[in-house]
């Protein structure tokens, strides 16, 4: 496949090192606030949520929209916004967990009360359709939150290991390593786009929400950063569409490395005239002159990482790892 053009971006921000918010890392028997920020989840994946956290020792509140049902949303917007405010807002909350993605976070962006948010910063997990609120608690409350296992996640040894090393622990010079043995055999093996190693604040998220997300107040700054990228169910025409318009609508070009998760289900259809994921993501990544990598353990996979906003971490493209510098909770 023929390289790609390269990208120049000009941006007006001014950059500038964030004090993080670092939240109380979460202990047994705390008090987990469950909500359905986008889709409802499915009776099997509610029952799910509930068995997996109660197995974890953790007390359940439920988010009163959390079983409801509008359209493709887990009840109206308010219900939803209402459940965020007040799983921040009382004390007796430790966590706020999302119980699944889906779509309708990136509804809820411009009425969330972020003051409110500073004023009670805890922990925030989740991912997919979550990393619109991620990213919006990232750029308005300099929140460090929690890209991992939504609530109804499967939970093997070493998904386990680093939820509980990044979030429960808070570990400093935690490894995160690309590991082919964890794939399926119709999930591409880790390979390296461009050689060398960065440092940087982690930011990023489901690809399909940072495309969304450009142009408006809540896209990320990429600019000097450790940038995790995931998706899931998207052909490769369409993740080379989404790269573009980051690359010429962000500063992504300015990023200090790239890492890519494994992107599930992305390879083209029988017989449609395409390009394969791999291609796809070389030409548009590999003239970048930063660190890029693919096979990161994140995304829509069983077998994944938890990845902290804000926190430094640094990408060895070559060792095909992440490694988090810092500690994400106090």
């Amino acid at each position: 496949m023929a390289s790609g053009l390269p990208f120049p971006f000009n941006s007006n921000k001014v950059l500038t090192k964030k004090k993080m918010l670092i939240p109380k890392r979460l202990k047994p028997g705390a008090t987990i606030a469950l909500i359905a920020p986008s889709s409802p989840p499915s009776a099997e994946k509610l029952a799910k949520a509930l068995d997996n956290l109660q197995e974890f020792g953790f007390e359940v509140i439920e988010g009163k929209s959390l079983r409801k049902q509008n359209g493709f949303l887990a009840g109206s917007d308010q219900e939803r916004l209402d459940d965020i405010h007040w799983a921040f807002a009382d004390d007796a909350i430790d966590a706020v967990w999302c119980v699944r993605g889906g779509y309708g976070a990136g509804r809820l962006l411009h009425a969330i009360d972020y003051k409110l948010i500073r004023k009670h910063p805890k922990l925030f997990i989740g991912y997919s359709d979550v990393t619109a609120l991620h990213l919006a608690f990232y750029q308005q409350c300099n929140l460090v939150t929690f890209h991992g296992p939504v609530a109804a996640s499967d939970f093997p040894e070493d998904t386990l290991h680093h939820f509980q090393s990044v979030v429960m622990k808070g570990a400093a010079n935690h490894l995160i390593q690309a590991d082919p043995e964890n794939l399926s055999g119709t999930e591409l093996k880790p390979f390296t786009i461009s050689h060398g190693t960065a440092q940087g604040a982690l930011t990023g998220g489901n690809l399909t929400l940072l495309a969304a997300l450009t142009g408006t107040k809540f896209s990320p700054e990429f600019k000097n950063r450790i940038v995790f990228i995931e998706e899931v169910g998207e052909q490769p025409y369409r993740i080379d569409r989404m790269l573009t318009q980051l690359l010429q609508g962000t500063d992504l070009s300015q990023a200090a490395g790239i890492a890519l998760g494994v992107f599930n289900e992305c390879e083209p259809k029988p017989g449609s005239p395409s390009f394969s994921l791999e291609d796809t993501l070389r030409n548009q990544l590999q003239n970048l002159n930063i660190p890029v990598v693919y096979g990161i353990p994140f995304g829509h996979v069983a077998h994944q990482a938890t990845l902290p906003y804000g926190i430094q971490a640094e990408l060895d493209a070559d060792k095909q790892s992440l490694l988090l510098l810092e500690s994400a909770v106090v």
